[in-house]
């Protein structure tokens, strides 16, 4: 199968990319001219790579052959300084060009790529503008899907994601860093609040599992939560990486406020998913070691 992807330059991307390789599937991905694509270094020759900000991207596509699916996971947080309109460009005018290029093409599958994070949209933040662009792209998906008569519009949404080639200041990889230099305190909140920690391994055969299966079902639109279904609170978590780094760091819970509107607890219903026959393989335990490994291997 011939898959065309958005975001495989970064962290979700990068592996489903490498899963994507590794079912068999020939991949096409889009970019932009000036990504860092040092996470696919190893990888690059063995994808067709498009720059969506040269004029003539979709013609090049077309030697390729016939596009079989979609995915969809590059996103933007604007956690940069993003205008809003820069928002709406990068997470809903953008991957509804996609989906109108899906349906020209007759492409059959659409995957898309959502996370838990919800804020009200009252909130003057880059996240109350990122939910909003979300939902708005969620709403066309579900309109197109269900007026083509071929497209089929999949959502994973994806609970609190970890594992190798993180950004470094994202929290997983902050705390293992912080716990393996043995900084000499970690400020942090209460860590009442419980997240779903799935590891990537997981989440991209999750995609794999709806990729096959996607064409199983008439509906034109569904939803997919991606975690464990397993809810851990902040605390329990750092102290499990605490632990199992022998760190001499002092942790200084509430030290931190929380967020404004801290969502408190966040935890995927995974019963869907598991009717297809997906399950999560990695424990909470296994893939913090296997962060620790490869940060100690460096």
């Amino acid at each position: 199968m011939l898959v065309l992807m958005t975001g495989a330059t970064g962290f979700l991307g990068s592996h489903l990319a490498r899963g994507l390789l590794r079912d068999g599937h020939k991949v096409a991905i889009l970019k932009r001219s000036r990504s860092d694509c040092s996470r696919i270094s190893d990888i690059l020759p063995q994808l067709c790579a498009f720059d969506v900000d040269r004029a003539d991207w979709e013609e090049q596509l077309e030697a390729c052959g016939k596009i079989e699916a979609i995915i969809h996971a590059a996103t933007s947080y604007g956690r940069q300084g993003e205008s809003l309109a820069e928002l709406v460009q990068s997470n809903v005018t953008f991957p509804l060009q996609l989906l109108e290029l899906a349906i020209r093409r007759a492409v059959p599958f659409f995957l898309n790529t959502d996370t838990f994070s919800r804020v009200p949209s009252v909130l003057s933040s880059h996240l109350s503008g990122y939910n909003l662009t979300k939902r708005q792209f969620l709403e066309w998906g579900s309109l197109l899907a269900s007026s083509s008569p071929t497209l089929r519009f999949r959502s994973l949404r994806l609970e609190h994601v970890y594992g190798p080639m993180d950004s470094a200041n994202k929290f997983v990889p902050f705390v293992i860093r912080s716990c393996l230099q043995q900084e000499g305190e970690l400020a942090l909140t209460l860590g009442e609040q419980k997240r779903d920690f799935i590891y990537i391994d997981d989440v991209v055969s999750a995609f794999l599992t709806v990729l096959r299966r996607a064409g199983d079902s008439e509906e034109p639109f569904l939803e997919y939560e991606v975690g464990t279904g397993e809810a851990t609170s902040v605390r329990d978590f750092v102290r499990l990486v605490h632990g199992l780094t022998a760190s001499q760091t002092i942790l200084r819970f509430g030290a931190l406020p929380y967020a404004a509107h801290e969502i408190m607890l966040s935890q995927a219903n995974t019963l869907p998913l598991e009717q297809l026959g997906w399950s999560p393989q990695t424990t909470l335990t296994d893939g913090i070691r296997n962060m620790i490994k490869r940060d100690t291997s460096r």
